[in-house]
């Protein structure tokens, strides 16, 4: 794996390999804000 992310770094640069794994990182958190809004709508929904 580190052997991995060194290549990448090698080959892309630092900036795009630290937005690559910012980015792999947030996908489950912006997955779940998406599934809130999602309920979020549907509770608005049924109380108007």
């Amino acid at each position: 794996m580190e052997a991995n992310i060194i290549k990448i770094i090698e080959n892309v640069g630092f900036p795009i390999a630290i937005t690559m794994y910012l980015l792999i990182r947030m996908e489950g958190k912006i997955d779940q804000l998406s599934d809130s809004i999602k309920g979020l709508t549907k509770i608005i929904s049924s109380k108007i």
